[in-house]
């Protein structure tokens, strides 16, 4: 009777150890299943409550901003000021857009904080021979005390090379967080070997008509963070694409512009965007992105207006 009793009770145990494993294993396959379903909902990894991603390198970046690749002198400044009083907290520059210095005056004169504020330039080809006279110029130009981002502008002779001196600037404090700009797959393939660091950040072209729709996935599976600039069509091209019949139609169903359209279009693909612009409503405009959502019907009616059609050589 006692050896009875006693194999009930080990078989007890063991049936409550067993439930007890598969309960862990369910919901742990729960957790999988809607980590895969947060992932494919959201491609970039954004948060759309804070407006931000969480680079590879740690740091916090909103994933919208302001382009100012054709801003110079007073007008720099001015639109930068804009954009931070609209509540812009990612200001995109280069030393090749000749405008670091108003930028940082810009910054320098907000009553925003500057930890809150997101910097980003980038190093162009011809600075390759001596990245680290590269970097200390953008520092002294910018005078903001780091750089959030550094990116080389495109490949180039030496590239290699001066991205490692932005790695060692990391190390040193300079720099928070590093990346590329018009690096595509092949260029990918060959760079990421060479180097150390995965770049946080990868800044393409991208548009309605220049889609990138076979890159963009492959940067992100390296779990690297893209970002589109020329994102509204570029220089001599915009007013087509804001007034495609199909971007506009979206846009009145929504009652929003087609500039946020084709905005949303990109947060939804996981891609920040940094329209530029020298004109306040544009640049408040281009921040009301948050409030609605495209459908999944609507993403496919802009993906299938791709034409491969680039705006610019890069």
């Amino acid at each position: 009777m006692k050896k009875l009793t006693l194999l009930l009770i080990t078989f007890s145990f063991l049936f409550i150890l067993s439930a007890c494993s598969q309960e862990k294993t369910k919901k742990s396959s729960d957790s999988s299943s809607t980590a895969s379903r947060q992932t494919s909902e959201t491609p970039g990894n954004f948060n759309f409550d804070s407006k931000t991603v969480t680079l590879n390198s740690g740091y916090q970046m909103p994933v919208y901003g302001l382009g100012t690749y054709s801003l110079h002198g007073k007008e720099c400044k001015t639109s930068v000021t804009a954009a931070l009083n609209n509540g812009v907290r990612l200001i995109d520059t280069a030393h090749a857009y000749g405008n670091e210095k108003e930028i940082g005056e810009a910054v320098r004169s907000s009553d925003v904080p500057r930890k809150e504020i997101f910097i980003i330039t980038k190093l162009y080809p011809d600075q390759f021979s001596d990245p680290e006279a590269a970097i200390e110029e953008a520092l002294d130009q910018l005078d903001l005390g780091y750089i959030d981002m550094m990116l080389l502008h495109h490949p180039g002779n030496g590239d290699v090379k001066a991205y490692k001196a932005m790695e060692k600037a990391v190390k040193e404090g300079k720099i928070h967080s590093i990346g590329l700009s018009n690096w595509y797959i092949e260029e990918l393939e060959e760079f990421l070997p060479q180097v150390d660091t995965v770049p946080a950040l990868v800044q393409n072209e991208i548009h309605p008509y220049y889609q990138e729709n076979d890159v963009i996935p492959y940067i992100q599976e390296h779990g690297i963070t893209v970002q589109g600039w020329y994102p509204l069509g570029g220089r001599g091209h915009t007013q087509e694409l804001l007034n495609d019949p199909v971007i506009s139609k979206i846009a009145e169903h929504h009652d929003k512009s087609s500039a946020q359209v084709i905005l949303r279009w990109n947060l939804q693909k996981g891609v920040v965007v940094i329209p530029g612009s020298s004109n306040p409503e544009h640049i408040k405009e281009n921040t009301e992105l948050f409030d609605f959502e495209l459908t999944d019907d609507e993403m496919m009616q802009i993906h299938d207006l791709d034409r491969g059609e680039k705006h610019d050589w890069y």
